[in-house]
């Protein structure tokens, strides 16, 4: 549904987008990350043709968003960065003038208005002006009029922003919900959000792509991947080390708590001996007759991920960090 190929976008001398190349499909929810000022916004206005590329292309089911643009932009919905609205409208005026925009008349119009004011928890302000909105009111009334015409692509800088707890979790479930006879790219920096609505993650730093692949790959590439941690009782940490260590499946062991009571032993050999490893471990405590609490799996750390991609010291390190895969074939392209 989303074709993104080499795309480059310059700003007088300063490359924002680089070689950037990617596909979104129907059913996928595409969470699109990076630090600031990685090229994030800027790609997605390129994707939704609000800013030309200086190279590249960008298909939209098939349509060039440049040569095909009004075919491509009827089947996209664009949560801007900010969330912009005309403030002195109310919700349903903003809602309304969007549907007409957007080609619908009589009773689709309002079905469609009252379809996203419920969707979006919009009732008790339906009649507010935007200007009186909280931060929290006024991207959901922004969020509104990207779903109002059901397009089957939905590009979204910030879904959440200003959101408080309770409404970020209604967005994620709706988005989660769409997400599953959609195309739909979300820009954020929470990493949270990847879990709780992305099936698969693009990492964007320095305008390049340095990942791509899903949620369970990134984690993966956390140090702490596959480890387990235990909690042991009655234990000093000098002997856990010790006894535990020198388990034949044991890398290295990390004692966390005092005492010795928490400490997180890391695996050798590649994912497949990591399956058995908390059976291993689990084992060789009760042949010690030490008897423990606790003991679980580490999944991972996406915050430890991310900063090991995008603080590399050059984008070759960004990609030595990630394997390679995605920045050396954008590199290629």
């Amino acid at each position: 549904m989303i074709k993104a190929q080499n795309v480059v976008k310059w700003f007088g001398p300063t490359l924002a987008v680089d070689n950037v190349s990617f596909e979104v499909k129907r059913g996928e929810v595409l969470g699109f990350l990076g630090p600031n000022g990685a090229g994030k916004s800027t790609t997605m206005r390129i994707i939704t043709g609000f800013i030309p590329p200086s190279r590249g292309r960008i298909e939209i089911d098939g349509h060039d968003i440049e040569e095909d643009g009004i075919a491509a932009k009827r089947l996209i919905g664009y949560l801007p960065e900010n969330a912009p609205a005309y403030p002195e409208m109310s919700v349903a005026a903003f809602l309304m003038f969007v549907a007409e925009i957007r080609g619908l008349s009589g009773a689709a119009k309002r079905e469609a208005v009252e379809r996203v004011i419920k969707s979006c928890f919009l009732e008790r302000v339906r009649h507010q002006p935007i200007e009186t909105l909280s931060k929290g009111y006024r991207h959901r009334t922004c969020f509104a009029q990207s779903i109002l015409h059901d397009p089957p692509v939905l590009v979204m800088d910030e879904p959440t922003d200003g959101l408080d707890p309770n409404q970020k979790h209604e967005v994620r479930q709706l988005i989660k919900s769409m997400g599953q006879n959609k195309a739909i790219i979300v820009s954020t920096h929470i990493l949270e959000e990847v879990d709780a609505m992305c099936n698969r993650v693009i990492i964007i730093d320095r305008g390049r792509v340095v990942f791509n692949g899903g949620p369970d790959e990134l984690r993966g590439r956390s140090d702490v991947a596959g480890a387990v941690t235990v909690r042991i009782r009655d234990r000093k940490g000098d002997e856990v080390r010790s006894v535990l260590g020198a388990l034949p499946q044991v890398a290295r062991v990390s004692v966390l708590g005092d005492g010795g009571a928490l400490v997180r032993l890391f695996p050798k050999g590649d994912g497949a001996a990591r399956g058995a490893f908390a059976a291993a471990v689990s084992d060789g405590l009760r042949g010690k007759g030490w008897a423990f609490d606790e003991l679980h799996t580490e999944s991972g750390e996406l915050e430890e991920v991310f900063r090991a991609i995008t603080q590399s010291d050059t984008v070759d390190g960004a990609r030595k960090a990630t394997g390679g895969g995605e920045a050396k074939s954008a590199a290629a392209a």
